[in-house]
């Protein structure tokens, strides 16, 4: 992996090298390491740097935690809300949970997944949506329902996927909640 390839985008919109983030994780780690159960918020800080948990990442915490690699990376594992790979802008989640599944959860996800051109777990090319499901969201009774990061889409149909999509694939506008 090049030391220049443009891997995360700065506040104003510009890309940020790969070094930098790198950079920027050294002081994470300085101000980290030592204390007893920082692991997972150097991991959580990390995230939010990279987007993801990139492999060159992992191996510096490792390095700087005194862990093997395959010990950081079973914690990565271990837990849902971390990934190993480039998340999209946009986090896209179908309600697989029974009250949604049976309400056409199921439909719904497979029209997001043409639409997306993109299965569970992975994210689109231009990194604007990544595709996740969720067991249950607290809506049974608006079912089925998509959330777009913290947005909540209630009763919806597969029909009207591209219409949710749209607000945000336009940066400056966001979706409303339905």
């Amino acid at each position: 992996m090049s030391q220049t390839t443009p891997c995360s985008c700065s506040c104003d919109g510009s890309q940020v090298s790969e070094e930098e983030l790198l950079a920027r994780l050294d002081d994470v780690i300085g101000e980290y390491r030592g204390g007893q159960g920082n692991l997972i918020p150097v991991l959580q800080i990390t995230q939010g740097i990279f987007g993801y948990l990139p492999e060159a990442a992992l191996q510096k915490i490792a390095a700087a935690f005194d862990k093997s690699y395959t010990e950081v990376a079973g914690v990565v594992s271990f837990y849902s809300f971390f990934t190993t790979v480039p998340r999209g802008k946009h986090t896209v989640r179908v309600c697989l949970g029974t009250a949604c599944y049976v309400r056409g959860g199921k439909e719904v996800l497979s029209a997001l997944k043409q639409t997306l051109d993109i299965d569970v777990g992975q994210t689109t090319g231009d990194r604007l949506f990544s595709l996740d499901v969720g067991r249950c969201f607290g809506a049974c009774g608006l079912a089925p329902v998509v959330m777009i990061d913290d947005d909540v889409y209630q009763r919806v149909k597969p029909a009207a996927i591209a219409k949710i999509l749209d607000p945000y694939r336009v940066p400056e506008m966001k979706g409303a909640t339905t």
